[in-house]
């Protein structure tokens, strides 16, 4: 398996450079030269536990990785970390199917890929024979950069750097961040929201004076973000694994098909789902649930993608955002693979703030269904599953299943349906226990936290409890244009 990038038709590399490049010399995104396709029934697939599973479909795509290898990487990102040996229980209220992906270290689904990149990055690096330090640069609406961190910190021969939006984050995944240890780790507010933060860094993976400079210092750059092809490639692995325990436990018909609904701001959770489809897993339809940023619903909608409206910081921080990375490898699989129209959409994008895409490629979205969702119906979808349920989720979970009821009272569509489930209801307790109506004046987050716990009837993760103590280990703010004085001060050993 080769990759290549979507903006033009350089040569091909294999997965373990894409994974240490993170993204193209001209901007672009890796791919797989071609989508891979099952070998195996999904009858035979669904005796597999999640690791063997995870073997099974990411072998597909890492080809250069030898079974030892991979294998190595999977049991060490998928252990003892994770609150369940299920990793993504499948949870069934209200007559839909909770994938479950928080139950990871830091309680949100970015876990199932930042557990596992840094061991196919080391990996990789070993197979390249690079003896570079690698720097890891991400932004972060929230979930990532904790997610990234906590993966990243104290692994050999890595540095990380995390930057995230000053006021576009709740508090939890502040505290998350600023408290992270590890003499490898670095974490920087930014002034700005996160399209700022984003845009900051992707300028700076694209500045080649910068990184002839790193690498005279013995540095090479590399992210964390969904836009490396090793943050996409384990996230098609809960798809499957959602779907199989279906099949297992007679929920879905042998041949039977699903619809799979993704909050998702960046793109990235849905588009694994659509390469899950694309393999051979039977989707029906791809139900993009967005919040009040609807840039994605309209793009849907319309065929037409502009950024050009004002960012709402909302209740799902992690979906605050205009600028949809991954969006482009969804462009270039339904383009038919026109690098050149992907260089000028983008281009586009990036100049004007808003593209059109041809009529044949506006067909290509059939298979997706967008809609969004409003502050008030998120808290409403949240104190509805509460009440009659006893179920908390969190305001990215109640985004899916506010435009999952939407979708269903639209198209009267029963075909069994996963809610991809993204964050622990505790990492935004204070916007679930007001859904809820419980009293929290006067009460800090960590008092909100308890109540909310008490009400629901459960302890409060460790992982979020245990902030209360932790000291602030960075108190960074960045200016956007200063990114680039921050990473060298970094490097050069000025913390």
């Amino acid at each position: 398996m080769k990759y290549k990038s979507t903006r033009s038709k350089t040569s091909t590399i294999y997965s373990s450079e894409a994974i240490i490049k993170g993204i193209a010399a001209d901007g672009g995104l890796f791919v797989p030269f071609e989508i891979p396709v099952l070998d195996r029934s999904l009858e035979d697939l669904s005796s597999l536990n999640y690791k063997e599973l995870a073997y099974y479909i990411m072998s597909k795509y890492l080809t250069d990785f030898d079974e030892k290898e991979l294998k190595d990487c999977i049991n060490k990102a998928y252990n003892e970390k994770f609150e369940t040996p299920l990793i993504a229980p499948l949870v069934e209220k209200a007559g839909v199917h909770f994938l479950e992906l928080y139950h990871g270290p830091t309680l949100a689904f970015k876990d199932m890929a930042l557990s596992i990149l840094p061991h196919l990055l080391k990996t990789s690096m070993k197979k390249q024979s690079i003896h570079q330090e690698v720097v890891i640069l991400t932004a972060t609406s929230g979930d990532t950069g904790k997610a990234a961190l906590e993966g990243f910190a104290n692994i050999e021969g890595t540095k990380i750097m995390v930057f995230f939006p000053q006021d576009g984050v709740s508090n939890i995944q502040r505290l998350q961040m600023v408290t992270q240890e590890g003499s490898n780790t670095f974490v920087s507010a930014i002034e700005g929201n996160f399209d700022d933060a984003q845009n900051a860094v992707k300028s700076i993976f694209s500045d080649k004076q910068l990184a002839e400079k790193l690498a005279d210092k013995g540095h090479i750059l590399s992210s964390a973000n969904s836009i490396n092809i090793g943050r996409l490639i384990p996230q098609i692995v809960y798809y499957f694994y959602g779907y199989l325990t279906l099949l297992r436990d007679g929920k879905v018909s042998k041949g039977g098909s699903i619809n799979v609904v993704v909050p998702t701001g960046n793109f990235g959770n849905i588009l694994a789902a659509f390469y899950a489809k694309k393999m051979g897993l039977p989707v029906s339809k791809l139900i993009c649930a967005s919040n009040e940023n609807n840039v994605l619903y309209d793009f849907i909608k319309t065929g037409i993608y502009n950024r050009k409206r004002e960012l709402h910081l909302t209740s799902s921080p992690s979906m605050d955002i205009l600028i949809s990375s991954n969006l482009e490898r969804l462009l270039y699989e339904i383009s038919g693979h026109d690098e050149v129209l992907i260089q000028n959409l983008m281009h586009k994008l990036s100049t004007e703030g808003i593209y059109e895409i041809p009529d044949i490629m506006k067909q290509q979205l059939k298979d997706f269904y967008g809609d969004y969702s409003t502050e008030a119906e998120v808290f409403d979808s949240i104190k509805q599953l509460y009440e009659t349920d006893e179920y908390l989720i969190d305001t990215h979970t109640a985004v899916a299943y506010s435009v999952y009821q939407k979708y269903r009272n639209q198209t009267g569509d029963t075909t069994p349906t996963i809610i991809a489930s993204t964050a622990s209801p505790f990492k935004f307790g204070q916007a679930v226990s007001k859904a809820i109506g419980i009293d929290i004046v006067g009460l800090d987050d960590f008092g909100i936290l308890e109540k909310l716990a008490d009400a629901a009837k459960v302890k409060v993760p460790v992982a979020v409890k245990e902030l209360k103590t932790k000291p602030i280990l960075h108190n960074s703010l960045a200016k956007k244009n200063e990114i680039k004085n921050v990473i060298e001060n970094f490097l050069g050993g000025n913390k």
